[in-house]
């Protein structure tokens, strides 16, 4: 078949990775993990030395440690994606860092194929790391490293744009804890189902054990251990309780030191630069989406953004999930995945599975970047399996933005976005009213409890008796944390009261 010489492709993808409990751990910063991952991906087309020439646009995913508030007590660049370009010879016209998300891998690459499809870009290397693990080890030690770079240079800093997703009254009740905002979701869910806290820890360790699995074959997992439903489900003092229903082998594992590249340039360059067809992956559909804000949500235990963008994208691309080979689903969380699969179907015990790498509990969280590695991994099946398909579902904030990807050998003309079609689907679903402070009655409709060090902390979300509204509210009054700890207050009458700084509830 012809295919337009603009059309976009991957032609190499790569991974790094540095074990801090292996003999030959090497203390990688972000910045290392990142040019050894690009090494590999340059290596992965077969013309390193021309491609690396040829890319004009480097687009990195924003590190942990360039983030608001968060530590970097080993230093960092100040031009990530240009400290990488130095490391491997690569002089790119445009230098960009993403806004904060775990979209932002699959957001970046959809962006650049278009960008590509139109004549904008020649060659663009989409690069993340994280060196998380390392930072924690040397932060208080004295022969700790120094990743501080200063390259300058022309970057395009976007911003972490946390405002996309959180808001002050979030800030006000602790639900910048991702812990805490996804257990508001995931007992929402719970109470949609009529589940108890038991039943619904089996089902999420029924959910991730498979994924144990994968993440133990996979060298660049953070824990590459086969872990069985039971251990997984039953809180003991190696699984205690994160945040009410989370016992902490189900949550993203945040400790990692691990770098991914993507490579992506059109077909007429692909063709002229001499790079083997067999490694060519084409994206086949795509589709961008962000949610209501998590409060206002008609259902804060689902996301109707995600299984729109999820379906929209295998549309685009002609397929349904039974024409699958590979699944990665975004599993920062248990909620993420069970969200597209009751929406869309997907089977846990399929032959597919629903994760390529063993998912951020297992193979790791690495900031915004996880869904790079589930990338990578999904074109080098594919590359083995020509001619099937891949779907990588990425999340970002509390399923406040889904980016996914379908991928194939097969190949494939760019189809232009729809997403405004289906953001227009997305803005026209029902949503609550929330407000800020508030003084009065209301029925408890989600919780959890944040197990802190200093001691638990009840947050719940109420619905108002008299217009609906919805308010959040923290508590540590007795009755009401042993109400939320018994895994049954749903419809609970409380008394929430406008404070200082946030609502206080105690049960009615």
């Amino acid at each position: 078949m012809h295919i337009d010489p603009h059309t976009p492709v991957i032609i190499g993808v790569g991974q790094a990775g540095d074990r801090i409990d292996t003999p030959d751990y090497r203390a990688w910063s972000s910045v290392d993990l990142g040019s050894a991952a690009t090494r590999a991906a340059l290596d992965d087309t077969g013309a390193p030395a021309t491609v690396a020439e040829c890319v004009d646009v480097i687009a990195a995913v924003r590190e942990m440690e360039n983030m608001p508030h968060v530590p970097s007590p080993l230093g960092r660049s100040d031009n990530y994606p240009r400290s990488v370009a130095r490391r491997v010879g690569m002089t790119p016209e445009r230098a960009l860092l993403e806004v904060v998300g775990g979209q932002s891998p699959q957001s970046l690459v959809t962006e650049h194929a278009e960008a590509i499809a139109a004549g904008e870009a020649r060659c663009v290397l989409v690069v993340g790391a994280e060196a998380t693990s390392t930072a924690r080890y040397f932060a208080d030690r004295d022969d700790r490293p120094d990743f501080g770079e200063e390259v300058g240079g022309q970057l395009d800093d976007r911003g972490p744009r946390f405002e996309d997703f959180i808001d002050m009254t979030m800030i006000r009740h602790r639900l910048t804890s991702m812990p805490v905002a996804y257990a508001l979701a995931e007992n929402a869910r719970r109470r949609r189902l009529g589940t108890t806290v038991d039943e619904h820890r089996r089902a999420m360790g029924r959910l991730f054990a498979p994924f144990t699995e994968v993440a133990a074959a996979n060298p660049f997992a953070a824990s590459p251990v086969v872990r069985a439903v039971d251990e997984l489900a039953t809180i003991t003092d190696a699984n205690r309780v994160i945040a009410q229903p989370y016992p902490r082998l189900v949550v993203a594992r945040d400790l990692v030191n691990v770098g991914s590249a993507i490579i992506l340039t059109s077909v007429a360059n692909a063709s002229s630069m001499g790079i083997p067809r067999d490694r060519w992956v084409f994206l086949h559909g795509h589709t961008d989406l962000h949610e209501q804000a998590l409060l206002a949500r008609a259902d804060i235990g689902a996301s109707p953004a995600a299984a729109m963008a999820t379906s929209g994208a295998l549309d685009m691309a002609g397929v349904g999930v039974d024409d699958l080979a590979t699944v990665d689903l975004y599993s920062c969380f248990p909620i993420p995945v069970f969200n597209v699969c009751d929406a869309l179907g997907f089977d846990a015990d399929a032959p597919t599975g629903l994760t390529v790498t063993g998912g951020l509990p297992f193979f790791g969280g690495p900031g915004h970047n996880y869904s790079s590695h589930a990338i990578v991994e999904t074109v080098e099946r594919l590359r083995a399996r020509p001619g099937a398909f891949g779907l990588v579902v990425a999340n970002g904030g509390i399923m406040s933005k889904t980016s996914v990807g379908v991928y194939s050998t097969t190949p494939a003309g760019w189809v232009p976005r729809a997403d405004r079609r289906l953001q227009g689907r997305v803005d026209a679903e029902k949503s609550l009213s929330v407000a800020e402070f508030f003084t009065g009655p209301a029925t408890l409709e989600t919780y959890t409890v944040d197990h802190t060090k200093r001691g638990p902390i009840g947050v719940v979300v109420a619905t108002t008796h008299d217009d609906h509204t919805r308010v959040a509210a923290l508590s540590s009054d007795d009755a009401l944390l042993a109400a939320l700890e018994s895994g049954d207050p749903f419809g609970a009458e409380v008394m929430i009261e406008a404070g200082e700084g946030a609502n206080s509830a105690r049960l009615v």
